[in-house]
């Protein structure tokens, strides 16, 4: 199978023809909602338009200025033209038992509560990564999809992604690395806020008192919204629960892994000490799977070690090292033997409006295509989706005790069936943050 053929057929377009006979004939085209319409609720929002004539009749934000510019741009996009309606509150829209479909792209906080009520009002859903922001929240997401047998995809695309794909086929799956013991999974980017500026009052657009939702209540800061809210802990898992959960989950998927057995971590805020955001600016964590080990690290600051793969992984085998970034894939062979390297694929020409469109990251946009027709797919089948909720609970919560182990300072041995930390009664605690009344915690 030459490349050529791969990508016609592989991940991003096996599932092209059942998606379409999902969406053909006499069949009333999937009706969508939105909670969130930030910066990636939109962007995951214009890929499922694009792959499919669903309608978007819903749209929610707590920021009335963000909502009623994407209800504008959703207007422009979908096939029937029509402004879907608006809403600053998701149970509101849920009550209306009108979606087919839900996407939940919300800051981290806020993923389990709305993705659990979409469930419960019937709807099959796609949730942003990571999750969740605690384990126990995980826990009750996937019981709830399991409960009421409903479809949830989470948008951990590298699973979709046509080069990414390309390389477990035919690099890790035809045996080319040999026996593989040792992974390296990273992220050099200067992502981390290094703003100090003064708390203030939350600007009249926003609802900040429902932004802040079953979080604990701070005051307003310009960095919270939008956008930067990853800088803080109150509000997701850090760059580790951010970027470490893409490439922990890719190499999962690439290499078969379930749990890991034992996380450990180590890290701080070591340089970048004047900035108001509380998350790390250097971090280690450790991935123990038994005969195999994978080794997180980010940098905030200074350079990469390799310019081609700021963000990756390097999987080592005993016949050769694998390189695999969102941007391209290097093999090299032990001794004698071809190399191979791939780019990544823009469809640019298919889709022509990605060149055009603000702040999407183009290099992703198949990416999250074919993981939107992995999930059109096993709505029609009723079957798991290539990133089914319980695959983005363990890739998740693995990297949440990456973080208590590292705020414990020590290993945390895992018990994967009974979902516990072995032997620790205070990590335990940890699995569950407190919600801030009058929000209620999910249970499993």
């Amino acid at each position: 199978m030459d490349r050529r053929h791969f990508l016609q057929t592989g991940v991003a377009g096996l599932t092209a023809s059942a998606v379409n006979l999902a969406v053909a004939g006499d069949t009333p085209a999937p009706r969508v909602g939105l909670i969130g319409c930030g910066w990636y609720g939109k962007c995951d929002l214009f890929r499922l338009l694009q792959v499919a004539p669903v309608e978007v009749v819903s749209l929610c934000d707590v920021d009335s200025r963000m909502l009623d510019e994407a209800a504008g741009m959703v207007a422009t996009r979908q096939r029937s033209r029509q402004r879907p309606r608006t809403y600053r509150d998701y149970r509101e829209m849920l009550r209306q038992r009108n979606l087919d479909i839900v996407l939940v792209g919300t800051p981290d906080h806020w993923h389990a509560l709305p993705t659990i009520a979409a469930i419960e009002a019937g709807c099959d859903v796609w949730v942003q990564k990571p999750i969740s922001v605690d384990i126990e929240e995980g826990k009750a997401m996937v019981a709830a999809a399991r409960r009421h047998r409903k479809v949830v995809q989470v948008g951990l695309q590298r699973r979709s992604t046509p080069h990414i794909a390309e390389a477990r086929e035919r690099i890790v799956q035809a045996g080319r690395l040999g026996r593989i013991a040792h992974v390296e999974i990273y992220c050099y980017y200067h992502m981390r806020a290094r703003d100090n500026p003064p708390d203030a009052d939350a600007p009249e657009n926003l609802d900040y008192e429902m932004w802040t939702g079953p979080a604990p209540m701070r005051p307003y800061n310009r960095l919270v919204h939008p956008r930067s809210w990853r800088a803080f802990m109150e509000y997701g898992n850090g760059i580790v629960g951010d970027m470490c959960v893409h490439m922990l989950d890719m190499v999962r998927w690439m290499l078969d892994l379930g749990w890991p057995r034992r996380v450990s971590s180590s890290g701080g805020i070591f340089v970048d000490r004047n900035s108001r955001a509380n998350i790390t600016d250097t971090q280690t964590a450790t991935f123990d799977f038994g005969d195999k080990t994978v080794v997180w690290q980010h940098r905030s600051w200074g350079t990469t070690p390799d310019p081609d793969y700021p963000w990756g992984a390097t999987i080592y085998g005993d016949r050769g090292t694998l390189r695999v970034s969102v941007m391209r894939y290097d093999f090299t062979p032990q001794g004698q033997g071809e190399r191979v390297h791939r780019d990544v694929a823009y469809e640019l020409e298919q889709y022509p409006e990605d060149r055009t469109e603000r702040d999407l990251e183009r290099h992703c946009a198949p990416a999250i295509r074919g993981q939107m027709r992995n999930f059109l797919e096993a709505i029609r089948t009723r079957g798991r989706p290539i990133c089914d909720i319980e695959e983005g609970h363990i890739s998740t919560a693995s990297c949440i005790l990456a973080n208590l182990a590292l705020r414990l300072n020590r290993t945390l041995t895992w018990d994967a069936q009974q979902q516990r930390v072995v032997g620790d009664d205070e990590a335990n605690r940890l699995l569950r943050r407190p919600y801030r009344a009058p929000w209620v915690h999910p249970q499993a």
